[in-house]
């Protein structure tokens, strides 16, 4: 089961990482965060299916930080050579995309990649807010 979602800045991206350590019953085997310029896609990938209960919940919780999302297909060509288990520097180069974090989720590399992109324009785009 997985679930992509375009969110508009990278606030509401370390909502869905914050929300999903704080939610034991979801299996999560992976997530998967790319930067666009005018926004972020965001892949979570389940262990296993939820039942219809939780899958709407935590559906309705996507749906209140960003849109459900069908990648074009550099993007979904990205996501799947990650999900392959190619590095994440090869898809960047091959696909010309900015994978900000894959695997466990991890606020951590989103904020790095937020202060190093604003650093080396010298402004906060909204995208980074």
């Amino acid at each position: 089961m997985e679930y992509i979602y375009y969110l508009a800045n990278a606030s509401l991206t370390l909502r869905v990482v914050e929300y999903l350590h704080n939610t034991p019953w979801l299996p999560v085997r992976f997530m998967t965060v790319i930067h666009q310029i005018d926004g972020w896609v965001v892949k979570v990938k389940l262990e296993r299916c939820l039942d219809a209960g939780r899958d709407g919940d935590f559906r309705a919780f996507l749906n209140e930080l960003g849109i459900a999302y069908e990648p074009d297909i550099r993007v979904r060509m990205a996501l799947w050579g990650l999900e392959t288990g190619q590095s994440p520097v090869d898809v960047m180069r091959r696909y010309q995309v900015a994978v900000v974090s894959h695997g466990s989720p991890d606020g951590e590399e989103i904020e790095e990649f937020r202060q190093q992109f604003v650093q080396g324009l010298g402004y906060c785009p909204e995208t980074l807010a």
